[in-house]
């Protein structure tokens, strides 16, 4: 593969405009700088944009921006993918399992291999027993939300803060919320993957699909519950704690809660003809159209294709990817935004025949990976973030 020469490495060019990396970055996702990916997954800068935007000065910031900008080791955000500690989340997609990607995460070891991950007996024991006392209707998110503060009460490790000990809090944490699940089938492995889908009743052809997810979605750089996950692991709250923060915040119909609208969708098209009919309906109505269009990806979602080819490789002739389709084309023929991974994730939960809601759940086991990966740097440094508001109201 042929060497790219002559560009900037994010640590030269942060250099020559005398910011720090993360400044950098923001300045990339801003649409300020442009880079490009070298094959080995290094960002690179043209020199000459550098030395523009050198001579013109630092950018201000709006006064009506809310981008947030914390220098972290654990994900960048590429043109249509993240990378997780340098590792294309889409390479990883292809075939690691969903441990060694947490754990990658985690310890910046990505090492194959099989995994056992476990819970104590205690700790499912009243695990299992807050989520049975739930009404049988609740949203599985709703369900994991119980389950964490049951899980929590039972670790001996939970105010530990140390690497190693975070570690193993997340191991028995993740392992925990998908064992205390209901059961709707048998798991045909030990891996996180084979359990959770057993759980939401996902037969042999879906087992790689939610595995794929999974792992595309373990972590996104400073999303909404990341940052909720860091701000509380920065005043050292405990990594249950810090947990319970990210899934507060990931319920919302913006972020994880996306699926769930996604499901909606697929759910209101009765015959694939009425695709256009039930997008052209919403629009008129100024709705937004769920599961299309990202706000870092603005050239298409790489992830959703990675997701899309997995579901359509497990079914092809599925009526569900017969109206995930119609509505691609009619998305597009209205010029609508790429799908994004919400729209494929809904599209694997209904294919796959799961509960509504699964995408949610599916979403947040991933997530507390890349929380947990957040909460750990934010323990080293032991300072809280404080972020500052600008007064605008009377008397200002």
């Amino acid at each position: 593969m042929q060497q790219l020469t002559g560009w900037l490495t994010a640590a030269e060019a942060a250099e020559r405009l005398g910011v720090k990396p993360a400044t950098l970055y923001a300045y990339v996702s801003r649409g300020v700088l442009a880079r490009r990916r070298a094959p080995e997954g290094q960002s690179l800068f043209d020199p000459a944009e550098v030395e523009r935007l050198a001579r013109r000065g630092r950018p201000r910031r709006a006064t009506g921006s809310s981008e947030v900008v914390i220098e972290s080791r654990i994900t960048s955000l590429g043109a249509d993918r993240p990378f997780y500690r340098g590792h294309d989340a889409l390479d990883l997609a292809a075939g690691a399992s969903f441990e060694e990607v947490a754990e990658g995460l985690w310890t910046g070891e990505f090492t194959p291999g099989e995994r056992d991950w476990r819970a104590g007996e205690t700790g499912l024991a009243v695990g299992r027993a807050a989520g049975a006392a739930l009404p049988g209707n609740v949203l599985l998110l709703d369900r994991i939300q119980a389950i964490v503060p049951a899980l929590a009460v039972t670790d001996p490790l939970r105010g530990n803060l140390d690497p190693a000990a975070v570690v193993d809090v997340g191991r028995a944490l993740i392992a925990g919320i998908v064992d205390c699940l209901p059961e709707r089938g048998a798991a045909t492995g030990t891996g996180i993957a084979a359990r959770l889908a057993a759980r939401l009743g996902a037969e042999m052809p879906f087992i790689d699909g939610v595995r794929a997810a999974l792992v595309l979605l373990a972590d996104h750089e400073l999303a909404a519950s990341t940052l909720a996950a860091r701000v509380a692991a920065s005043v050292r709250a405990d990594p249950y704690a810090v947990v319970t923060a990210g899934l507060a915040t990931v319920s919302g119909a913006l972020h994880g809660g996306a699926s769930l609208g996604a499901e909606a969708l697929l759910d209101a098209v009765a015959d694939p003809a009425e695709a256009g009919d039930v997008i052209g309906l919403r629009l008129r109505r100024g709705e937004r159209i769920p599961g299309f269009g990202h706000t870092v990806y603005k050239s298409g979602d790489g992830r959703a294709g990675v997701l899309l080819d997995r579901v359509r490789a497990a079914a092809p002739d599925h009526p569900v990817l017969l109206t995930a389709q119609a509505l691609l084309d009619a998305a597009r023929r209205r010029k609508l935004p790429e799908p994004n991974i919400d729209f494929a994730l809904a599209t694997l939960t209904k294919t796959a025949g799961l509960p509504t809601g699964a995408g949610e759940a599916i979403f947040a086991v991933a997530r507390i990976a890349g929380w947990l990966a957040h909460a750990m740097e934010e323990y080293e440094r032991r300072t809280p973030l404080r972020l500052r508001a600008v007064y605008i109201g009377a008397g200002g």
